[in-house]
């Protein structure tokens, strides 16, 4: 199939070396940040915050964070143009919400008077939340969103990227928690530019299981 979308996909892989002279310019960083604004979240949710890491202060205290584990990620760190932080809510709550309805009457998408009507979508969030107010099951969910939204927007500007679970949180939540604001970060992205001669996994072919297995139209 040839279609541009198809391309980007295709091209998008998991980079495993940056070339530590490159830097993402100011203007696509002003796309890549409008579009991670702009991801898809139930109810509208945006239960997340974006952390992005770009000076060589801040990519210290995260290089420092993989002192007891996940080193092999700890490369990327100092390598890549910039690292984000992908922080979800964990105690999502009404007043979490009335934010979003807030702005949805100023932005005129919801008339005033109609403001408490706005919160009957707040039960999704209800639904998901336990006896301890905990929401992060859910809130994680909405965040992963932001990221799958992320990679096609790098791939679409053909900035490379690594997604990593490999981080450790607790010690993220500590180095950066004036930062995270109680918010908590469970994935991180590396973006840059792939090393041209020593990243081994740029020359290998794409593999997916086939359309068959995973897809049905019915």
């Amino acid at each position: 199939m040839t279609h541009p979308i198809i391309s980007d996909l295709k091209n998008r892989y998991t980079t495993k070396k940056y070339d530590p002279a490159k830097r993402i310019p100011q203007s696509d960083l002003d796309v890549i940040f409008e579009a991670m604004r702009l991801s898809a979240s139930s109810i509208n949710s945006q239960p997340w915050k974006f952390i992005v890491i770009e000076s060589d202060a801040a990519k210290q205290r995260m290089h420092d964070t993989f002192a007891n584990q996940f080193q092999f990620n700890q490369p990327h760190i100092k390598s890549a143009s910039h690292i984000i932080l992908f922080a979800h809510n964990p105690h999502y709550s009404r007043n979490d919400y009335a934010k979003v309805v807030d702005k949805g009457i100023a932005d005129g998408r919801t008339k005033p008077e109609d403001r408490e009507q706005a919160f009957a979508g707040f039960a999704f969030a209800e639904k998901n939340t336990d006896a301890n107010g905990n929401t992060e099951a859910w809130t994680k969910s909405q965040t992963y969103l932001a990221l799958g939204n992320t990679l096609h927007v790098l791939a679409r500007l053909g900035i490379d990227s690594t997604t990593m679970e490999g981080i450790d949180s607790e010690l993220i939540g500590d180095m950066f928690k004036n930062e995270l604001g109680g918010f908590v970060c469970e994935v991180a992205l590396a973006i840059g530019y792939r090393h041209t001669v020593d990243d081994y996994n740029a020359p290998l072919p794409k593999s997916r299981l086939p359309e068959a297995d995973v897809l049905a139209v019915i």
